[in-house]
C-alpha cells in the first residue's frame, strides 16, 4: 500500500530514536542508518492502518533487524584485521540519542559500547532498550518475544558484565578541553614522565585501523607502555604525514560523551582518540583511525564550528 504523507510523518517522528537504538546495538553509524532505512521499507510495505502503536511496531522491526545484523557481524569480526572499535560520534550528533540521565549517557560511551561487544545479541538488545531507552520489561518481552521474567534475568546478567571495570567520571565539554590540553602538553614534551603522571597504573591504549591504517593488533597495557606509545605517536615524521595525507590539526572536543582529540587534514577527520577518565586519571585511550569509520565524523565536523586547532603535528 502507498504511504500517505501522514504515514511518512509518523515514521519520521521516530527516526531519531530508531537511529539511536540501532547505533547502540550495532556500534556503527552507517549500519544503523541502513537498519533504519530497511525498517522504513518494512513500514512502507505494511498495512499501517492496522498498526495500533507505530512506535512499538517500528522498534520491534528495527531491533530484530539489528539482532540479525549482530549475528553476522560477530562472524565478520572474527576475521577483522586488528582491534575492532565502534564508530565514534562527535559532540552534538543526533544519533547519540537521549542524554537526560547518567545511565543514558553511559550507555553510549565508547567504553560501554566496547564492553557491549562481549554480550550476546539478545543480552545487548535487552540492555540497550532498558538502560538507554527505559523500556519496561513487559515492553522488551513483547519486542523480543520473551517472557517478562526472562527479560529481567537477561538484563541483570548483561548489566553485571557491563558494570565491570573502573567507574567512569562524567566530564562536561569545558573540563574535556582542559584534560585534552593537559594531555597534549604532556604528550608533546618528548618525555615519558609527564604522561605517566596523567595515567592510571593499568592504563591501556587500543587502536582500530581496520587494516587500512597501521594499528597494533594488541593493546598497549600499563602506564609506562602507554606513555611511551603516546610519546612516539606525537613525534613528527614524514612517514606519518604521508600516511594521512598531510599535517594533522588537533582539536579538543567530546566523542560519545568522552573527552576526545580529533585529528583533521584538509577538513577530513583522520583520527578520533577517545579518553576514558576515572578519578585516578586517564584509564584508556581508544583510537579510531579506520577511514571507513570516520565518514560520519567528517560530515559532522564540516557542519559545526570547532574553532582554532590546539596544535599541528607531523
Amino acid at each position: 500500500m502507498a504511504l500517505t504523507m501522514n504515514d511518512v510523518d509518523r515514521f519520521e517522528a521516530s527516526r531519531s530514536r530508531l537511529e539511536a537504538i540501532a547505533y547502540r546495538l550495532l556500534g556503527s553509524a552507517s549500519e544503523a542508518e541502513d537498519a533504519v532505512q530497511e525498517t522504513f521499507l518494512r513500514w512502507q510495505a505494511a498495512d499501517v492502518d492496522r498498526i495500533e502503536v507505530p512506535e512499538a511496531w517500528l522498534t520491534k522491526v528495527l531491533t530484530n533487524l539489528c539482532l540479525n545484523q549482530l549475528t553476522s557481524a560477530r562472524a565478520r569480526r572474527e576475521t577483522y584485521v586488528g582491534q575492532w572499535l565502534p564508530e565514534p560520534l562527535l559532540a552534538g550528533d543526533p544519533m547519540l540519542g537521549p542524554a537526560d540521565t547518567a545511565e543514558q549517557r553511559e550507555s553510549v560511551s565508547y567504553a560501554v559500547l566496547a564492553l557491549l561487544e562481549r554480550l550476546s545479541p539478545g543480552e545487548r538488545a535487552v540492555y540497550v532498550l532498558r538502560e538507554a531507552f527505559a523500556y519496561s520489561h513487559r515492553e522488551i518481552a513483547e519486542i523480543l518475544d520473551l517472557t517478562e521474567a526472562a527479560s529481567q534475568q537477561i538484563f541483570h546478567r548483561a548489566k553485571k558484565h557491563v558494570a565491570a571495570g573502573e567507574a567512569r567520571t562524567e566530564i562536561d565539554e569545558a573540563a574535556a578541553r582542559r584534560i585534552i590540553h593537559e594531555f597534549l602538553a604532556a604528550a608533546t614534551t618528548g618525555r615519558t614522565e609527564p604522561l605517566v603522571r596523567l595515567l592510571t597504573q593499568d592504563a591501556v591504549s587500543i587502536g582500530d585501523g581496520g587494516g587500512k591504517i597501521p594499528a597494533r593488533a594488541k593493546a598497549f597495557e600499563g602506564a609506562v607502555a602507554v606513555a611511551k606509545f603516546m610519546r612516539g605517536l606525537f613525534k613528527p615524521s614524514k612517514a606519518k604525514s604521508a600516511l594521512v595525507g598531510g599535517s594533522p590539526e588537533l582539536y579538543a572536543t567530546t566523542a560519545n560523551g568522552d573527552p576526545a582529540v580529533v585529528a583533521v587534514v584538509d577538513g577530513r577527520v583522520v583520527g578520533v582518540m577517545c579518553l576514558e577518565i576515572t578519578t585516578e586519571g586517564i584509564a584508556a585511550f581508544r583510537n579510531q583511525v579506520n577511514p571507513d569509520k570516520l565518514d560520519r565524523a567528517t560530515r559532522r565536523w564540516a557542519a559545526t564550528d570547532h574553532g582554532e586547532p590546539l596544535l599541528r603535528v607531523f
